[in-house]
């Protein structure tokens, strides 16, 4: 067994032993609408997953001909692999995006909703039905286009959760346009850093945005950004909430007056299945945000695959999805995914918390959702609020998601226990911004689950258990490593804009042969796998991934900062938590001030969201005679396991690391 392989021995895998296998609950086949998934149980995606995996070209040519409607048919399923970094799906192929979303639906049922606009006060929402859709984006594809924005361009969108965020993807989609979000939490500075980097000519945002009976000012911050964008030269406005805005003439545009210049009808755009659709910037762990890029055909077919066969979707569903569109999260499970499948979208704009912690139940409630899908930083907050606050009966509801890093067992529990009422199946979903949709995860209605666990992979998700130590793969069960994929599949990134080396060396030549996903995995006894969490340098926030690089970039940016070091640490209500520890320059106060003005620097640099919850001020970091920080040290100090930390010898200066236990033990007593 290659060094590192652990069996069963080892407690993480281990406690897989212990935990309960929950069924498709019976109450799930008859809440059905059709009282049966797209699968006939397990046996079923065993021989479809089978397929999937011994030939890939098959079942993926079969699965995008049913799903997608395309212009012009493929010859070619798959070219290309890992070694070289040159995937591409469905090569001849033509298909546009926003035709698959909107015009099929449209044509067939126009008064059919398809979004569902649930605004941030819960009496201002309305619905949107796919045919009004179809009007509104064409004559926003009209708009884009009088700004001279051409196929292939780049458009940045910094949208709060409205209707309006959904019409500006698929108008850049219609016209072969791609769509670059910016999370509407981003500071000023990160959102210019997107839109040079994406080289974007228009940006779309709106004059204020509302969130949780807070206003943000969305326009100013775009405005602040703009100032070091020459490139940018037009600013389409919405009109959210009407307050005064700066506005700059020749470039600051309003939607409303604009749109109603043009015909409520363009043609869309024929697109290769290649060609791309949109860049999505993640943390990587250098601090330079990567732009990852997903193509047209193969993201989504992964998007409707997953939607379809993960959700159960069926055509008179109602699909709620919590995650904001400036996420992977919301691009593929608050846009695409239903609206490929033709079924309404919810577009929630508030906070689980606003006005009270019944709020998502309420949506629930009122708009007979059936599929609802959140990350668990939500449902720890809900679970904490009290069940008083989950007494509706939300009798549509059968399937409740999990997204953005592992649910906890007692929170797995009480999603199914007291969310669901023991009638819905849960289904914990392992996915990132680069693999565009799920590749490890139950399938709803089908996989028999346990709390903690992502289950079994996806259709055409080979996965690997790799010992990190060395670089091979481990088989069979009871084992732990870190988690790779043996074999392309439709939806995963083609490359990250403009690096393409970048992505070469993150994904692709880590481990050759494999696409390695940066997470630790453990594969128990019966098969199923574990996630673990990062194994580089990244947090998880919320399940929001941040670089610690980028947050030590930050710090670094305050005139008093020598050194910074950034790890993330177990946190009751946000999964991790962000810890800074700082050295400063010599002459520097160390006082609270300084502290406060170091999580001041990270909220104006990267976000409100990225902010620190503790900073450390010390007088040296533990660096290896080479001058690599030992964050592995600061980890262990911050768990408490200053009795493994292993050998500190080899530090440059040991002794710097009794100061950093003072400081901590110090501050923790304050």
């Amino acid at each position: 067994m290659p060094e590192g392989a652990t069996k069963a021995t080892n407690p993480v895998v281990a406690e897989a032993h212990e935990v309960n296998t929950f069924h498709v609950p019976k109450a799930f086949f008859d809440k059905h609408p059709h009282s049966k998934p797209h699968l006939d149980g397990l046996d079923h995606y065993k021989q479809m997953y089978k397929e999937s995996i011994q030939e890939p070209e098959k079942f993926w040519g079969k699965l995008a001909r049913e799903l997608l409607t395309w212009e012009r048919d493929f010859q070619t399923v798959h070219s290309g692999g890992f070694a070289n970094g040159d995937n591409a799906w469905f090569l001849e192929g033509r298909l546009n995006a926003s035709y698959n979303c909107v015009d099929r639906h449209a044509f067939k049922n126009p008064d059919k909703p398809a979004i569902i606009y649930e605004a941030d006060e819960s009496g201002d929402g309305r619905t949107i039905s796919y045919g009004e859709l179809l009007r509104e984006v064409s004559k926003l594809s009209y708009v884009l286009k009088e700004m001279g924005v051409k196929k292939g361009d780049t458009v940045a969108l910094y949208l709060p959760m409205i209707p309006e965020a959904v019409i500006s993807f698929l108008a850049c989609t219609r016209i072969g346009a791609v769509h670059s979000v910016v999370f509407a939490g981003f500071s000023s500075d990160s959102l210019r850093d997107r839109i040079l980097d994406a080289q974007s000519k228009v940006i779309i945002t709106t004059d204020e945005g509302k969130r949780g009976g807070k206003v943000i000012g969305t326009k100013k911050i775009v405005d602040e950004a703009l100032k070091q964008c020459p490139g940018v030269s037009h600013c389409l406005v919405y009109k959210r909430t009407g307050a005064d805005v700066p506005w700059t003439k020749g470039r600051d545009y309003w939607w409303h007056e604009e749109v109603d210049k043009f015909p409520a009808y363009i043609a869309p755009e024929s697109m290769n299945s290649e060609d791309p659709l949109f860049l999505l910037y993640t943390s990587g762990s250098t601090g330079k945000p990567k732009g990852v890029m997903h193509t047209t055909g193969g993201y989504l077919l992964g998007a409707a695959a997953t939607g379809k066969y993960v959700f159960d979707i069926h055509p008179d569903d109602v699909f709620f999805c919590g995650g904001d569109v400036g996420w992977i999260t919301g691009h593929t499970y608050v846009v695409y995914a239903p609206l490929l499948l033709g079924v309404a979208t919810v577009v929630f704009e508030g906070t689980p918390a606003y006005p009270n912690f019944s709020r998502y139940w309420d949506v629930v409630e009122k708009h007979n959702v059936s599929q609802f899908y959140v990350a668990p930083t939500a449902l720890r907050l809900l679970k904490r609020a009290g069940d008083q606050h989950v007494k509706h009966r939300m009798k549509n509801l059968r399937v409740l998601g999990s997204v953005g890093e592992p649910i906890a067992a007692e929170v797995w529990k009480w999603y199914f226990e007291v969310v669901g009422k023991e009638e819905a199946h849960v289904v914990d979903t392992y996915w990132q911004t680069e693999t565009g949709s799920h590749v490890i995860t139950p399938l709803g209605g089908v996989t028999p689950t346990k709390p903690g666990s992502a289950s079994l992979p996806f259709f055409g998700i080979e996965p690997a258990i790799i010992d990190p130590v060395s670089g091979e793969e481990i088989h069979g069960n009871d084992v732990e490593g870190v988690l790779a994929f043996k074999q392309p599949w439709p939806s995963m990134a083609r490359t990250v804009w403009g690096a393409h080396k970048r992505y070469m060396d993150t994904y692709l030549n880590v481990y050759k042969g494999y696409y390695f996903t940066g997470d630790g995995a453990g594969r128990d006894h019966e098969g199923y796998y574990w996630i673990r969490g990062r194994v580089d340098d990244v947090v998880n926030v919320s399940g929001h991934r941040l670089s610690t690089a980028e947050i030590e970039a930050a710090l670094i940016e305050h005139h008093t900062v020598a050194e910074a070091a950034v790890v993330g640490i177990a946190d009751e209500l946000t999964g991790q938590a962000v810890n800074a520890f700082v050295a400063l320059k010599d002459g520097n106060e160390s006082g609270d001030q300084t502290k406060k003005d170091l999580i001041l620097q990270v909220r104006k640099s990267i976000g409100p969201f990225a902010a620190p919850k503790a900073v450390f001020i010390v007088p040296d970091l533990p660096k290896t005679r080479s001058g690599k920080i030992m964050r592995r040290i600061l980890r262990k100090i911050l768990a408490g396991e200053e009795d493994q930390l292993g050998d500190t010898s080899t530090l440059s200066d040991p002794s710097v690391v009794d100061k950093i236990i003072d400081t901590v033990h110090s501050s923790k007593r304050k």
